[in-house]
Order: structure tokens, then C-alpha cells, then sequence
């Protein structure tokens, strides 16, 4: 599957904008409801633990902070069907991904809007404001 290609026509499809950022990773800023946008990372790289290619969708949420309760996030996971809340680089983030070779453009399309949706969601309920 060529992951930017793919990127840019669903930003195409859903009135977002597309980026690329490399051969690997591209960029699509999501529309959301009451006129709020998430932007939603996509990367192609290869997994160390099962050694075959996934595409990895993240989205930024906030930076971390310790009144952040980490409980709450780790039982909202239970919650969701693609999407699940990690730490990278000091930040919240939402994030999913799927193995490349078994990776549907429905599949992706529902992990992109689950993953902005929770993003954008908890992007509020944490801050207040739209950052990402």
C-alpha cells in the first residue's frame, strides 16, 4: 500500500489537508464537528517485536503533566475499538496501527477518525482548547 498516496486522497475524500513529510510519513489534518481539527500522523515502519510492516497512526493530545490521571487513560482504552493512549516524547497521544499486508482502506479510514476523534476529544476535557 503506498500510505501517502492513500493519505492524500482520503484528506481528498473527508475536506482535510494532506501532508507529506517523507516517503514514509505523511500528515492529514482531520475536519471534526463545531468547526475543531485534529491533525493525525501517518508512518510506515517496520516493527521490531513481530518483524513485519505496520502503518503507525498517532495524534498529539497534550503534554504530559503529573495531574494527568494515568489511571484514567489506561481504563478509557477498554473503551475503544482502534485507538489506545500512550507517552512518546513527553506528550499524550492517541495512537493505533495495523500490519500493512492485511490493512484495509476501510480499516484505515475507521483507525484516522477514531484516533482524531479521541484525540481531539481528550485534547479538550485535559486543556480546554484546540493546540493540535
Amino acid at each position: 500500500m503506498d500510505l501517502n498516496a492513500f493519505m492524500k486522497a482520503y484528506a481528498d475524500e473527508i475536506g482535510g489537508t494532506y501532508s507529506e513529510y517523507d516517503g514514509a510519513t505523511s500528515i492529514i489534518i482531520v475536519p471534526l464537528p463545531d468547526e475543531r481539527f485534529q491533525t493525525v500522523l501517518g508512518t510506515v515502519k517496520l516493527s521490531k517485536r513481530f518483524n513485519r510492516y505496520l502503518i503507525e497512526f498517532s495524534s498529539k493530545v497534550c503534554a504530559f503533566n503529573s495531574s494527568i490521571d494515568l489511571k484514567d487513560l489506561l481504563m478509557e482504552n477498554t473503551n475503544l475499538n482502534h485507538a489506545k493512549f500512550a507517552i512518546s516524547d513527553d506528550f499524550i497521544q492517541v495512537e493505533d496501527s495495523c500490519f500493512v499486508e492485511t490493512a484495509t482502506e476501510d480499516l484505515i479510514k475507521e483507525i484516522i477518525q477514531e484516533v482524531a476523534n479521541v484525540a481531539d476529544e481528550y485534547e479538550f476535557k485535559l486543556t480546554g482548547v484546540d493546540v493540535h
